[in-house]
């Protein structure tokens, strides 16, 4: 049985993040999705929707077997329950893969990471969503 494991904010639910799981899941047997706790994120703005609901929307989804909140204190906690065999990394997520590997083996895990290329579309990203919404409704959002 395979094991893989894929984190993120997933703040608003979209096509990217159906597809960054849908590949992920395609890697393995059972995948596991942690959601990063709020207090957490710290590399974008703050998420819009809680935490609560965003591992609610996440496990949810179709390919997601397993989904759970984020460690408040140390990333790789969970990790150490799951044992993954294999960590799925987003193309825009900013962990380095040679460095979460090292780290990964420093503290006696075996997992494979790998990074997923971006999908073809133009709605895969929150930051492209949020965008087009301004633009579109631009004259809206002054009133």
């Amino acid at each position: 049985m395979t094991r893989i494991l894929a984190t993120g904010t997933f703040d608003i639910l979209h096509p990217g993040h159906l597809y960054f799981l849908e590949k992920a899941k395609e890697l393995g047997d059972e995948l596991y999705v942690i959601v990063s706790r709020d207090v957490n994120v710290h590399h974008k703005p703050s998420p819009v929707l809680p935490e609560k609901q965003r591992l609610e929307m996440v496990g949810a989804l179709k390919p997601v077997d397993y989904a759970l909140l984020g460690s408040l204190t140390d990333y790789f906690e969970p990790v150490a329950s799951i044992r993954p065999d294999i960590i799925v990394l987003g193309f825009d997520q900013k962990f380095k893969e040679k460095e979460l590997e090292e780290e990964l083996n420093r503290r006696g895990f075996s997992s494979k990471v790998i990074r997923l290329p971006a999908a073809d579309g133009s709605f895969y990203s929150s930051r492209s969503i949020a965008a087009e919404i301004v633009k579109r409704h631009k004259d809206e959002l002054r009133e």
